[in-house]
């Protein structure tokens, strides 16, 4: 397992070609290893090479049953225009009730796959859904508002944009280009 080790390091190092080969390896070798099934995908994802990552991510699941990598394998499905199967993925994800990092993520990608294809009304809808501002936010709850934010840019509602953009502003400036959004819209 020496090589899974060294190939986990690479990925949280974000060498994800480092990785691959020992990855692949290993896929070939233990196809049964749900662990190592689960990181060749996402470190496939992470190379935007979303159909090889799709199948890993696919055998993940057949594995383990889990919805864990819903978001992600969903997000593979959008790069790659299967608008469907992303639907598909969110029902299966609300159906199973996970936590609420998860919930966001496939509600990012849900409202992000609703974007690209022009529907900005619905996917704002999607963010919007039992949206409220938190005492505490976490980094989801930051996520969430920065992306609704910019689903508001775009739709034309400034100040609202302006509004959420310097929410996540006062408890993350370094999350993503917050502060040149906040200054872009004042």
């Amino acid at each position: 397992m020496r090589r899974f080790e060294a190939a986990a390091k690479a990925f949280r190092a974000e060498r994800f070609k480092e990785a691959l080969p020992l990855l692949t390896r290993l896929a070939r070798d233990a196809p049964e290893v749900t662990d190592v099934r689960e990181l060749h995908g996402l470190v496939l994802y992470r190379l935007g090479r979303f159909s090889a990552a799709m199948a890993e991510l696919e055998f993940f699941r057949e594995l383990s049953g889990s919805v864990e990598q819903h978001p992600v394998l969903a997000d593979c499905h959008r790069a790659l225009g299967r608008w469907a199967d992303v639907e598909e993925l969110w029902k299966e994800l609300g159906a199973a009730s996970p936590s609420a990092e998860l919930v966001t993520e496939g509600r990012l990608v849900l409202a992000g796959a609703k974007a690209d294809r022009g529907e900005l009304p619905a996917a704002i809808r999607v963010l919007e859904q039992g949206w409220r501002l938190p005492s505490r936010p976490r980094d989801h709850h930051l996520r969430r508002a920065y992306a609704l934010a910019d689903l508001y840019e775009r739709a034309g509602r400034s100040p609202r944009a302006r509004e959420l953009f310097r929410w996540v502003e006062t408890h993350d400036s370094r999350l993503a280009d917050v502060s040149q959004r906040v200054r872009a819209l004042s």
